[in-house]
């Protein structure tokens, strides 16, 4: 039996929505942010970095949403339902697994830090040079590169139905959570195909399926 070990708020939730596509039996042990929004010690018991997701299959104890999802891919996929098949297709299915965590994550989770310093935990006293310089952040630098992502995936959807071709692919499950991300924080308007694509996630019966199962998609400080 798989194990996910899913914290909320979370990448946890796509490895859910991958297993349900599989339609493989797992059970879920849940875990719930701190007040810090850190995950809790707990989870450093299951693996050393102490990050969600964490999955448990026969003895391995797997970290790093896009490795999960080549692992479930590679042991239980052997029709291929969640991989393309032609070499092109294939070499956009490893550009967008790798491009969600190592590109597009990064100046998003900036987004979140400096729309944060105005805050708390922010001690009171640094709160109103917090949010100056957070902004600061944003304008002079931030909100550009989150905009060239954004025009970059919208070009990409306005000529492809998923990520990786013409179906639904582990490439899909792996982007789910920076574009939802980008898109309810990223402050950036006339995103018609990446906004049809995300619609055409959430009719998923096997996302909605996860939704039920992992709790609903929030993220991070909302």
């Amino acid at each position: 039996m798989l194990t996910v070990h899913h914290l909320n708020q979370s990448r946890s939730q796509r490895v859910i929505w991958a297993l349900e596509e599989l339609s493989l039996p797992y059970e879920i042990v849940r875990y719930q942010r701190e007040k810090t929004m850190l995950a809790p010690k707990a989870l450093k018991k299951v693996h050393p970095l102490g990050k969600s997701p964490v999955v448990e299959d026969n003895g391995l104890v797997l970290a790093e949403s896009g490795a999960i999802l080549e692992y479930l891919q590679e042991t239980y996929d052997p029709d291929g339902l969640l991989k393309p098949q032609e070499p092109a297709q294939k070499v956009q299915y490893r550009f967008w697994l790798h491009y969600a965590e190592g590109s597009l994550m990064p100046p998003l989770l900036m987004k979140l830090v400096f729309s944060s310093l105005g805050k708390p935990p922010v001690p009171f006293g640094l709160r109103t040079l917090g949010k100056a310089l957070g902004k600061g952040v944003e304008k002079g630098w931030l909100n550009q590169q989150l905009e060239t992502h954004a025009r970059y995936i919208e070009s990409h959807l306005a000529s492809h139905s998923w990520f990786a071709g013409e179906h639904l692919s582990m490439a899909d499950i792996q982007m789910s959570f920076p574009v939802f991300a980008l898109l309810a924080r990223g402050g950036i308007d006339n995103l018609p195909h990446t906004q049809a694509w995300k619609k055409k996630v959430e009719m998923r019966p096997a996302w909605q399926r996860a939704i039920q199962k992992g709790g609903p998609f929030t993220l991070p400080g909302e």
